[in-house]
């Protein structure tokens, strides 16, 4: 009993000695980060603004290449041996690796440079891909400004507008700068460096698992950290140990050949929206809780690292309340937290005829609504995706992948045509590895705060391909919360572009496990 005594407390006196020597070295080196950012503030910016220049739709082969080449050079400044992993008629992935004669081990950053497709008739007073500079945010009454030429003068709530200037092309920017201001401080790295950018990201990453694996050689690691998606509500840092995988299916419900006259043939001719409205309907109840038989039976439970970490996590739900203009949530009295650790069904949008002062009084041909399935752990695509086509059939719809022959439409009064992508599982890693208590030790010493640690989060990033490698994936983003990801105004705040710096340096100075 006395020798397990002594053992915990041994144990003990190590664990606040490695605090405090992290601590101590996190706070050399963000002290001297900070002081070289605002010496070097306009280059950082004039940086990300040329990137952020390049249009970067994953399907527009041309810009996209545009961008891996200007990737290849900013690497190739830096010192990195870059490689350029091909994918016919897209992007590639950029591979850059920097060695260091200090090093213990091997850490592999993952981002992506593609981002979501645009509409700029949407965008408020700027454009997606001519980066421009607010006060603010646009909600806040954000007036417009020149970018300043002189160091010290950007503020940490600025926002910068454009697309992808939080998703993902932010921690690109952060981590060349950090390693930019290490160099210049002359603080070796503690790591051996691997950069991996996707330029098909947001569009399911359908080729990197077989481009990966084509050039498993070059994944040896023992770390990988995705700085995808934005830090805690709360403003304080964040740390996960997980997203979830994704699936999206899209539905169509037919109706007449063409669209028909409603006043000639109202009430006997079946609608498609009506009927694709119904169907939806049976998806899920009042309260958020998916309808799909066997939906939530292969969910893994959270472990008790897991658990103490949500419950130890900062509740903002009313916070969000308020912010998103909601009067309650759905999830039965769970937190979004608990919520995020369970599969999700969404419908992302809905198309029929036409609305607004296109309307016509019609009753449509079709239906179709875009869904999507966010996946946990042994809860796989294509498992969750069957579910879902069960459910549709037993709602007594003939169910294809097609559209319906003129047999099938006198046949089957109730015809769906149900399609998906390819999709992919979620990731968990352990939050109790040796090297995740590292790096949460490493990331809260250059936050000078406690990170918030979660199990995972809600978005989906590919990351299972290396998880199956034996990979420890951990995500460190680094963007505002209220970044506007995905659709118009996209933005990032200034001051998390410069504590982004701070915590990766720390990360490549001081990371040892």
């Amino acid at each position: 009993m006395k020798r397990v005594a002594i053992l915990t407390v041994a144990m003990m006196f190590f664990s606040m000695s490695a605090a405090a020597q992290d601590n101590s070295a996190a706070a050399r080196v963000v002290s001297s980060v900070r002081v070289y950012r605002v010496a070097h503030e306009p280059q950082i910016i004039s940086e990300f603004v040329s990137l952020l220049s390049i249009p970067n739709v994953a399907s527009d082969t041309p810009n996209i290449q545009r961008n891996a080449t200007a990737l290849v050079a900013m690497l190739n400044r830096r010192g990195f041996h870059t490689q350029l992993l091909p994918i016919p008629g897209r992007g590639p992935v950029v591979f850059g690796d920097l060695e260091s004669p200090a090093a213990k081990g091997t850490v592999i950053f993952y981002c992506h440079y593609d981002g979501q497709p645009v509409n700029p008739s949407h965008w408020t007073g700027t454009q997606p891909f001519v980066p421009a500079l607010r006060t603010n945010t646009i909600d806040a009454g954000g007036q417009l400004i020149p970018f300043p030429e002189k160091s010290g003068s950007y503020e940490d709530d600025w926002r910068l507008y454009a697309r992808s200037a939080a998703d993902d092309k932010a921690p690109i920017i952060a981590l060349l700068a950090a390693v930019d201001a290490l160099r210049a401080n002359h603080i070796p790295l503690a790591i051996n460096l691997k950069l991996v950018l996707e330029g098909e990201e947001e569009d399911s990453s359908p080729h990197l698992a077989a481009t990966v694996a084509a050039h498993k050689n070059l994944f040896a690691g023992n770390l990988l950290i995705t700085a995808d998606g934005p830090i805690d509500q709360s403003g304080r840092p964040l740390v996960f140990f997980g997203n979830r995988g994704v699936i999206s299916v899209r539905i169509t419900v037919f109706g007449p050949l063409h669209p028909l006259h409603s006043g000639h043939y109202g009430n006997w001719a079946p609608n498609p929206a009506m009927s694709l409205a119904k169907l939806l309907a049976t998806m899920k109840d009042d309260d958020g809780h998916v309808l799909v038989a066997g939906f939530y039976d292969n969910v893994v439970p959270l472990g008790p690292a897991e658990r103490k970490a949500i419950a130890e996590a900062p509740d903002n739900d009313a916070k969000l309340l308020r912010t998103f203009g909601l009067a309650a949530p759905h999830g039965g009295g769970k937190k979004l937290l608990e919520l995020l650790n369970e599969p999700s069904l969404n419908i992302d949008g809905l198309q029929s005829g036409w609305t607004g002062a296109q309307a016509k009084t019609i009753i449509p041909d079709t239906a179709s609504a875009s869904l999507d399935m966010r996946l946990v752990k042994n809860a796989g695509p294509d498992q969750e995706f069957s579910r879902l086509v069960a459910h549709i059939r037993k709602q007594g719809f003939y169910v294809i992948d097609r559209e319906p022959t003129m047999d099938e439409r006198a046949k089957y009064p109730r015809i769906a045509e149900v399609t998906h992508d390819n999709g992919y599982p979620a990731t968990r890693t352990p939050m109790d590895l040796p090297i995740s208590q590292a790096l949460m030790r490493v990331v809260d010493a250059a936050a000078s705060q406690p990170a918030v640690k979660i199990p995972l989060i809600g978005g989906s990033v590919p990351m299972y391909i290396f998880n199956d490698m034996g990979l420890p994936v951990i995500g460190v983003p680094i963007v505002n919360f209220d970044d506007n990801q995905h659709s118009a105004n996209e933005n990032l705040r200034i001051g998390n572009l410069w504590s982004g710096m701070e915590i990766y340096a720390a990360i490549l100075a001081g990371l040892r496990w």
